[in-house]
């Protein structure tokens, strides 16, 4: 019998895109902080370069009050992901290393009209989608994700990469790094690891301590991802068996990387946001969005509504669909889907949903509490299956007693 595999990747917080969002969601953060009805789209750009680094913020802000300093909130989220130095590949702090352009805007007449109505409309038109599974409910440490868990595990070790280095454990690693894990499916039940993959930036100086024997650097690497990241991250009986364990495939990814070694852009890592390609996604990015912009803030309610259906029990896997009309308010569909794992059948519990949770984005800001500033701590290590209060507030993973006991009558 042929194996059953499934792979999702996650990229750290010091991968350029990543830090591209991260910027424009300290961006969204400071707007709001300013005035809770704050309209943002923020993009941002990075590129280094041998001599000078570069970041272009271009976007919409609309808002009551003063206009935060954009160029130093870029500077300083970046400096503090890592990017603080050239020698690794990126300077933020000064001019002389980085260059700040900014091209922002005010929110266009033809957008506001329709989204700052009594009623509030959809910022845009579009389709999002929301799912949950219970993957992760077999292992203690992952209790209470509801998540697919090749996603779940590229997070935990990307997130454990990043704080390995922070705190030390990893001296000689880098910002940017990026994993995948690929899981072994018995029965369509998760069996397994069976692979996994790192890529982590490192110090070029590295190779010195084994006589620049890049063979033997590259094997020290090896072991201590091995301990102190996989072996950490990812729960011991998943890891039963021999799994494949590559570190850098190139052989190297030695200073300077980061943005020097590749470009970064915001949203442009859709499928590391939301569930590793396991379930479908609409195509809208998230960060840089204040919740205004559905591509965000619906994407949150149907995971949210999607959660309560498979904690509620009534399907082992569910997805939602949710569509709107830019000035609308009303979703001009809401759909349920459970693969056949729910003895209700779609359209009953579609019906359902759509009786307990209200998807017009006015009630989903206020359901979820949204106006705050709140988004930075999504901008890595993926929007969905956190543990909420742990490193961020992540609403929409909160479970209401209240709406699954009324999902379940």
């Amino acid at each position: 019998m042929a194996e059953e595999l499934f792979t999702s990747e996650s990229v750290s917080s010091g991968h350029p895109d990543k830090l591209c969002d991260a910027i424009s969601d300290a961006i969204v953060d400071a707007c709001l902080s300013v005035d809770p009805n704050a309209r943002v789209a923020v993009e941002t750009s990075v590129k280094g370069g041998p001599d000078k680094g570069i970041i272009l913020l271009a976007g919409e802000v609309t808002l009551s009050g003063s206009h935060p300093n954009y160029e130093n909130i870029a500077r300083k989220t970046a400096a503090s992901i890592g990017y603080d130095s050239h020698s690794i590949g990126f300077d933020a702090r000064t001019e002389e290393r980085c260059e700040v352009v900014q091209k922002i805007t005010e929110q266009a007449a033809n957008i506001s009209q329709g989204v700052n109505n009594t009623e509030q409309g959809a910022g845009d038109q579009g389709l999002m989608f929301g799912y949950a599974c219970t993957e992760t409910e077999s292992f203690n440490e992952l209790q209470g994700r509801f998540f697919p868990l090749a996603a779940a595990l590229s997070q935990r070790l990307t997130r454990r990469m990043t704080n390995a280095r922070v705190e030390g454990i990893l001296p000689w690693a880098r910002p940017d790094a990026k994993s995948q894990v690929t899981v072994e499916y018995r029965d369509g039940v998760p069996f397994r690891v069976h692979t996994v993959v790192i890529a982590i930036q490192h110090d070029d100086a590295l190779k010195h301590n084994f006589s620049g024997n890049e063979v033997a650097e590259r094997e020290y690497i090896t072991k201590e991802i091995r301990k102190h990241v996989v072996e950490h991250a990812i729960p011991s009986e998943l890891l039963k068996g021999d799994y494949r364990l590559i570190v850098n495939g190139t052989g190297r990814f030695a200073d300077p990387g980061g943005p020097y070694a590749d470009a970064g852009l915001t949203g442009r890592k859709i499928i590391v946001d939301t569930y590793g390609g396991m379930g479908r996604h609409g195509g809208g990015a998230f960060s840089g969005k204040d919740p205004s912009k559905v591509d965000r803030s619906a994407a949150y309610a149907a995971r949210w509504a999607a959660k309560h259906v498979v904690a509620a029990g009534l399907a082992t896997k569910c997805e939602i669909q949710l569509a709107y009309v830019i000035g609308v308010a009303e979703p001009v569909s809401v759909r349920a889907e459970s693969f056949g794992t729910s003895t209700l059948s779609d359209s009953e519990l579609t019906k359902r949903v759509t009786s307990v949770f209200d998807f017009t984005p006015k009630s989903i800001a206020s359901n979820l509490d949204l106006l705050k500033p709140i988004y930075s701590s999504t901008a890595a290590g993926g929007h969905f299956g956190r543990t909420p209060g742990v490193d961020g507030e992540f609403p929409w993973e909160i479970l209401d007693q209240v709406r699954i006991d009324s999902l379940q009558n």
